[in-house]
């Protein structure tokens, strides 16, 4: 059973209609809808939503994601250009858009195409100078520094990639008694997840963001050892959220989180000389209240440098 504070409101509102119905009508994925986030009426509600480029078909197959796996499609080069029409769309008929994020699906077929997919879709949101600030989510392109020059190039606002869980649990199987269910993250490794926001930080160009769900398998000494990597890559943003199974078929749920613990992990990450910002709750996710997060940080930023 699932405790009292893990609840989220029913996606309803005439803003989230009509931006359910924009979205749809130019044909664009949003990882809210693909990722079932609980989410998604606040978020859309408020003006901030999460694009999912490069098609709906991952390569990877992690324990937790809802996102569908299999063989990636074709490369769309003409995404970014109707991505960018459906947001000026967005933003004339709503002027509360004010912050976007875009990410995608891992297509580790097709990693440097991928790359410049996302370095043309952040030149196509900011040519439209609509004021909005652009936040990728990118995956690790199998740590291929030409991929990241390419975004870097492009200039993002806000550069994010997700470290998702403790080190010891990318590759252990969860053993449930009937079954073996896949790893967190097979495909993926640690330490070069943690290259990749060194990086972006060493730049100097750019605010960099990490995030990790809790409730996995596992200790509180593991997510603070999991902080203390974040913070020494440079990470100025985190976000800690309760994990919950999208169905029977993925990694269970070892334990909820309180509220409590929650604020414990926040205290701790924002004690840490790089973190200027931790977004710590049942119910964070990667993007929620992004818009947010990047002003607390930029507000700290200059209150400590």
């Amino acid at each position: 059973m699932k405790p009292s504070w893990i609840k989220s409101e029913i996606p309803n509102g005439s803003n989230f209609r009509e931006l359910k119905s924009i979205v749809s009508s130019n044909k664009l994925n949003t990882v809210c809808v693909e990722a079932k986030c609980p989410n998604i009426g606040e978020c859309w509600n408020l003006g901030t939503l999460t694009f999912m480029i490069l098609g709906d078909t991952c390569t990877r197959s992690c324990g937790f994601c809802a996102v569908k796996t299999g063989k990636g499609t074709s490369i769309d080069y003409l995404e970014p250009k109707r991505l960018a029409r459906g947001i000026r769309d967005l933003k004339k008929n709503n002027s509360l858009i004010s912050h976007i994020v875009l990410t995608s699906v891992n297509r580790d077929d097709k990693n440097y195409e991928s790359a410049e997919i996302f370095a043309s879709s952040i030149k196509e949101i900011k040519n439209l100078n609509l004021d909005i600030k652009v936040e990728v989510l990118i995956p690790d392109f199998l740590g291929k520094e030409e991929c990241y020059k390419l975004i870097l190039g492009a200039e993002p606002d806000v550069l994010n990639h997700n470290i998702e869980t403790v080190e010891r649990l990318y590759n252990l199987k969860q053993e449930t008694g009937k079954s073996t269910k896949r790893a967190v993250r097979p495909q993926a490794v640690y330490s070069r997840s943690l290259e990749l926001l060194e990086f972006f930080d060493s730049s100097k160009k750019i605010i960099t963001k990490s995030g990790i769900m809790v409730g996995l398998g596992e200790t509180k000494e593991e997510i603070f050892k999991c902080i203390d990597d974040l913070n020494l890559a440079g990470c100025q943003i985190i976000t800690v959220g309760q994990y919950l199974q999208p169905s029977k078929n993925f990694i269970n749920v070892s334990k909820f989180y309180s509220p409590e613990e929650f604020e414990e992990i926040k205290e701790y990450s924002e004690k840490k000389d790089n973190i200027l910002s931790a977004e710590c709750g049942p119910m964070v996710r990667s993007s929620y209240h992004a818009e947010k997060q990047l002003k607390n940080a930029r507000l700290a930023s200059r209150i400590v440098r």
